[in-house]
């Protein structure tokens, strides 16, 4: 059986963002990991306009070739973790049109979260982004990465600098992501909504 592919999920699209050295650093961990096959998505590549589909994305008749585009992205990832900042004690709202972009292509698939920020490490973020994916019939797990005050962890050069909480916490995730991704396969082959 083949590796479950986990799309590693670039959510800010700030000028001079931090997520894209955080996502090259989980990277990294995740092909030591070897558990999945990896693909990094970039949310500002990707580029996805206000939501302008006329139907509920439910029915799946998208009219644009971006959201038909993000639609066959997203369908082949079987889990997802989401590198997200902190924006105001909530996550931003480039994530948040992604999500509402598609509805069955996020069903029955595990997330996992490796957020940032200051004090609090984006975890605010992270609690508020659950109710969503839950709604998306997502399974967001608890073992996470959080980085405080994530500037302290760069070199000069923009490069993460983990400290051992970082690489602990970040090999327990994709753990734990493997688990589910494989214990939800049922659900993604029999979903009736593809």
């Amino acid at each position: 059986m083949a590796n479950p592919l986990l799309q590693i999920v670039i959510t800010s699209t700030r000028p001079g963002r931090v997520g894209v050295p955080v996502a090259q650093w989980f990277t990294e961990i995740a092909k030591e990991h070897d558990g999945f096959d990896l693909e990094i998505v970039d949310l500002a590549e990707i580029d996805l306009p206000m939501t302008d589909e006329p139907h509920h994305p439910r029915l799946r008749q998208y009219v644009h070739q971006h959201t038909k585009d993000w639609s066959a992205t997203v369908d082949r990832a079987d889990a997802f973790v989401f590198v997200m900042p902190e924006y105001n004690f909530g996550f931003n709202a480039a994530l948040k049109n992604a999500l509402d972009h598609l509805s069955a292509e996020w069903q029955h698939k595990a997330v996992g979260f490796v957020s940032y920020g200051g004090v609090s490490a984006g975890t605010r973020a992270v609690q508020m982004i659950k109710q969503v994916v839950t709604t998306l019939k997502m399974v967001p797990i608890p073992e996470a990465v959080s980085i405080p005050f994530v500037q302290n962890f760069l070199d000069k050069d923009g490069k993460i600098l983990p400290n051992e909480v970082m690489q602990s916490s970040a090999k327990a995730m994709l753990d734990e992501l493997h688990r589910f991704a494989e214990a939800l396969r049922p659900l993604r082959d029999n979903n009736t909504d593809d």
